[in-house]
């Protein structure tokens, strides 16, 4: 579907939106929703498995342990995926609480805490005893506690997505599959160029995920680094300890590293895993075949962990993960007429529809409500660096 240019013949669109994953799809979706004329590009059709935005499941979470300045904009972001929902009549957001385990001072449980009271937040802290009384599949060292909310669970990110994009469509959006080699400032906007071929309009959003360094577009002077990670597919012994009424969605803070996972989605599997400090890898020739290897992690967890669990994996998938320097999100204007969502870091799925709603206000009025001060992207050039809390 192509989109009709402006009337004086000058721009294919008000807005083009390069990238069409968790950011992009949103964006195209609050864009089109609000009458611009947009189109958007993939270099794979959406949604796919290629990039950061598949998996069947992404935990959404309220005590946020990363920093209590994203707490506005995750509530903000469940009504949104309700509001999807109502729009595309697909079934995105499911409740199921959360637990936030770990020693009292890790960066999991003491950042859940911080956000939970700088917010006053419904919450919960349980010893290990009483955590494992209550959710049964867990088992908790001794010295371990979980923080337990009920404002989270899970959203389904490839039907989020598809259900944003169809949405879009529907308000008359075009999309293109095609990658995009570059995005560049012209008088009076932007043109985005591919193969041969160039589309003009008065802005662009690039949100392309671990392409984003590749050198689309200058100005973002970020050093954005894409690592390989995996999830990991086991059988339970007893399905009936992780149904999405009895396990909450979950992250473990287990020291240099930290352990996530779900309640079944699909009646026989659980979803578990565990962050890999990997080298930088480039998405163009990242390994996306499942090694012994990457298994590893994931079964050596459950056999401790969630002890229910049958450490032999059923099946795995390799996901893309975008990281910037300090591990927060990189959210506004590069150059004239380009803004920039990325750096989302392993976190950022959850708050997809508020992104694309951000990005449609800068795109089209310059400027947005929501305190977005933090994500600058000139905050690095200024030595602004914040911590992974």
């Amino acid at each position: 579907m192509s989109t009709q240019p402006q009337r004086d013949g000058t721009f294919d669109a008000d807005v083009l939106v390069v990238g069409l994953g968790a950011m992009g799809s949103m964006a195209l979706w609050r864009l089109a929703r609000r009458g611009a004329t947009v189109m958007g590009f993939d270099r794979f059709e959406p949604p796919h498995a290629m990039g950061s935005s598949h998996g069947e499941s992404r935990i959404i979470r309220t005590a946020y342990y990363e920093g209590p300045g994203y707490v506005p904009l995750v509530r903000e972001a469940f009504g949104l995926w309700r509001e999807l929902e109502d729009e595309s009549g697909a079934s995105i957001l499911t409740m199921t609480g959360a637990l936030m385990i770990g020693k009292p001072g890790s960066d999991v449980v003491a950042g859940a805490l911080a956000s939970a009271r700088e917010h006053r937040l419904d919450h919960e802290v349980m010893d290990a005893v009483e955590a494992g009384r209550r959710f049964p599949r867990h088992r908790l060292a001794g010295d371990e506690v979980a923080v337990y909310e009920a404002a989270a669970g899970f959203v389904r990110p490839e039907a989020g997505i598809a259900a944003a994009l169809g949405r879009a469509r529907a308000f008359g959006a075009g999309v293109i599959i095609r990658a995009i080699d570059r995005v560049e400032p012209i008088t009076g906007g932007v043109e985005v160029r591919a193969a041969g071929s160039a589309w003009r309009a008065r802005h662009a959003i690039v949100c392309a995920g671990a392409w984003n360094s590749a050198g689309l577009v200058d100005g973002l002077d970020v050093t954005l680094e894409v690592t390989r990670q995996c999830m990991v597919w086991l059988r339970p012994r007893t399905p009936a300890l992780h149904a999405p009424e009895n396990a909450p969605v979950f992250v473990h803070d287990v020291g240099a590293r930290f352990a996530y996972g779900f309640p079944s989605v699909d009646g026989e599997t659980v979803k578990v895993g565990v962050s890999s400090t990997s080298a930088p890898q480039d998405p163009e020739t990242i390994d996306r075949a499942i090694h012994p290897a990457d298994l590893e992690a994931a079964a050596d967890y459950v056999r401790t962990a969630l002890p229910d669990l049958d450490p032999k994996p059923v099946r795995a998938v390799v996901c893309l993960q975008e990281n910037s320097p300090d591990r927060h999100f990189v959210i506004g204007a590069v150059a004239p007429g380009i803004t920039v969502l990325a750096g989302f870091s392993g976190h950022g799925f959850k708050f997809a529809p508020v992104i694309g709603d951000i990005g449609a206000d800068l795109a089209l009025d310059g400027r947005t409500s929501r305190s977005i001060a933090p994500f600058s992207p000139q905050r690095f050039a200024h030595e602004l660096h914040g911590s992974h809390a």
